[in-house]
């Protein structure tokens, strides 16, 4: 039977506690954890462990026997943490912590906050782990930070990978991470994709949370593979050119006992008071972003993934619920903050602190906020007062826009300000526009399901939804199967329904997707200044009677601008008369009633010249054909 080291040298310096302590620790995770290594000629594995509160802590496993008694960890110092050096225990070997608290004789056995590896759920022990495979992404990592600019043009695929494709001659087993690599790949690639957002490949015990309860702040899901399998993953899909977006939840985690909750007999990374530390939605804990040791675990979770995963950027969940004591919570279930506010001072505290570390050592990526209030700037640099996010989804835009389309076209006219609302503060923030998994679940039906009308007006009116998001400037995000016209809602424990995307007006979705991003990259208005106010300009935004948008894209002065007209009712409008800035030929770059997507053909026949004439402001005027439930956009010949 192994036996813990008498003597070995510790992997903490005065420093590593010193920072650990003070809260700005952010590569804890190479001390904390387990680690293989060498003392005195035999080799084994260190492990450290943060339990402040406990009175004896023992490293157990299947090389003891589970015996909580064989291998005890010494403490270090009083930093709360506990470390042990067990020789002949190596990489592959399953372990847990057994903790003793010092206040009631609470037991228990926890995995490893730090583990990099942890048993396929149900079963809940860490894996030693050690290894890390050379990486063959040196092209895209150069040339990432002009991929993740600002005006750079960025269409996200949403993916959960779980569901994506799972091969059903095997039981309806999920393809692994290297399986899915390539295929994954073809389908962006061919589609125009830019990068790839995964929803939490954190390990989770349940899988129906969509990886959004995590367990293992440090590894991947074993469910798909081990963490040399996801770094291929992710390493094959940034040598196709495609960047990478992990989903990072700080906002709260389960309560499973083997997970962070009540860690060592005391509320250590939770709030004690449960009007702070418990969320009534989702019945988990909340981080106690106060305590200066749990931000280091979560600034060190937050650095883990961009530095030994190469991830291009972390879309943040649940900013809202971290922002507000009173998120979802009734008068009497919140305690206000020192001023008597609502607003939580310590997550906002934390969230700056976390942009401000992020991008100071990884000026190439982005990091994105799922935030669903008017908190002011958000993705605005905290030298301002900022949160400090790159960007942040804008669910205002997507709550009116289906709302919107949802209609029955004949009534839409009596709600036009839904669709024209937006430029009043599509510049407040840096935007990225999601029709996300949210979107598709608990009954909301699919993307295609919501659109009202026949068979031929669902799809019409899907193609044009997908037309009014890549047209209003701010980044694009789909979730998968939207693309293609999915029926049925998503289903977590079910692949996609990937036998519709060769069929008939399936196919013209994926081939409107493919087109929109292909030109939404090619041509400078749509993309350029995305979050810059010079990128839009509205021609005629108040016809509501008619049902009817224009507006223009707009790149440099020196490049072409994009006209976007969009016809929200199934009548065809012949010489339809649109006020344009330039004399001369305004060519159809795109038509969402095209016969290619299976529309009805209506359009302008490649493109029309203007005409001397007044109109909305502008010295000149085109006559446009409009298509039902179609929109059109048009590139100016001269800049």
């Amino acid at each position: 039977m192994a036996g813990a080291s008498k003597d070995f040298p510790s992997l903490l310096t005065p420093d590593d506690l010193h920072w650990f302590n003070e809260g700005t620790h952010a590569r804890l995770y190479e001390k904390l954890g387990a680690h293989p290594g060498v003392v005195d000629g035999e080799a084994g594995t260190f492990f450290a462990v943060w339990a402040p509160d406990a009175e004896w802590v023992s490293v157990i496993g299947d090389h003891c026997g589970w015996d909580p008694e064989a291998h005890p960890m010494r403490p270090v110092g009083g930093s709360g943490i506990w470390e042990a050096f067990l020789p002949n225990v190596g990489e592959g070997a399953v372990y847990k912590y057994h903790v003793r608290s010092r206040f009631d004789g609470h037991r228990v056995d926890k995995a490893d906050p730090f583990g990099f590896l942890h048993e396929v759920p149900p079963r809940t022990a860490s894996v030693v782990w050690g290894s890390n495979p050379a990486w063959g992404d040196a092209a895209w990592m150069a040339e990432r930070r002009a991929r993740n600019a600002l005006d750079a043009p960025m269409s996200v695929y949403e993916v959960h990978l779980a569901s994506w494709a799972r091969v059903p001659e095997e039981g309806d087993r999920m393809l692994g991470y290297r399986e899915i690599a390539p295929r994954l790949a073809d389908w962006c690639i061919e589609h125009g994709y830019t990068h790839v957002e995964l929803m939490p490949v954190m390990e989770h015990p349940f899988g129906g949370s969509w990886g959004y309860q995590v367990t293992g702040y440090f590894a991947p899901s074993h469910r798909q593979g081990k963490p040399d399998d996801f770094q291929w993953l992710v390493d094959h899909l940034h040598q196709r050119g495609l960047g990478v977006i992990l989903d990072w939840v700080p906002a709260h985690f389960p309560s499973d006992e083997h997970g962070l909750a009540y860690f060592d007999g005391t509320h250590l990374f939770e709030h004690s008071d449960p009007r702070k530390g418990f969320h009534p939605d989702w019945r988990s804990c909340i981080f106690n972003y106060g305590r200066l040791e749990v931000r280091s675990f979560l600034l060190s979770s937050a650095m883990f993934w961009l530095d030994r995963y190469h991830a291009d950027g972390l879309r943040v969940d649940g900013v809202a619920s971290m922002l507000y004591l009173d998120y979802s919570r009734a008068a009497g279930e919140w305690i206000p903050n020192e001023f008597g506010g609502r607003e939580n001072l310590e997550a906002a505290s934390f969230l700056q602190q976390l942009n401000e570390r992020l991008y100071t050592d990884h000026p190439d990526v982005q990091t994105v906020a799922e935030e669903s209030t008017a908190w002011p700037m958000v993705s605005r640099p905290t030298s301002m007062g900022g949160l400090g996010f790159g960007m942040k989804w804008d669910l205002g835009w997507m709550h009116d826009t289906l709302r919107y389309l949802e209609r029955d076209p004949i009534h839409r006219r009596w709600h036009h300000d839904e669709m024209t609302f937006r430029p009043l503060y599509a510049y407040n923030e840096n935007f990225v526009l999601p029709l996300s998994h949210d979107e598709v679940v608990h009954g909301k039906g699919s993307l295609l399901n919501k659109m009202p009308g026949d068979r031929w007006q669902k799809f019409a009116n899907l193609r044009l939804l997908f037309g009014a998001q890549f047209a209003q400037p701010g980044k694009k995000l789909v979730f998968m199967g939207g693309d293609f016209g999915q029926w049925r809602e998503w289903n977590h424990d079910a692949s996609l329904d990937w036998h519709l995307a060769e069929e008939g007006m399936h196919r013209g979705v994926r081939r409107w997707i493919s087109d929109l991003n292909r030109v939404y990259r090619s041509e400078p208005a749509l993309h350029r200044h995305d979050c810059d106010p010079r990128g839009f300009r509205w021609v005629d935004g108040s016809d509501a009677e008619r049902s009817v948008l224009t507006y223009l894209r707009c790149g440099h002065d020196d490049e072409p601008k994009v006209l976007c007209v969009f016809n929200f009712t199934p009548g065809v409008r012949h010489g339809y008369r649109v006020g344009v800035p330039h004399a001369g030929r305004w060519t159809e770059l795109l038509n969402s009633d095209a016969t290619a997507y299976d529309g009805s053909g209506v359009g302008n026949l490649g493109g029309v010249d203007s005409e001397p004439g007044g109109r909305s402001g502008f010295d000149h005027h085109v006559d446009l054909t409009l298509p039902p439930l179609g929109c059109v956009f048009l590139r100016s010949d001269a800049p």
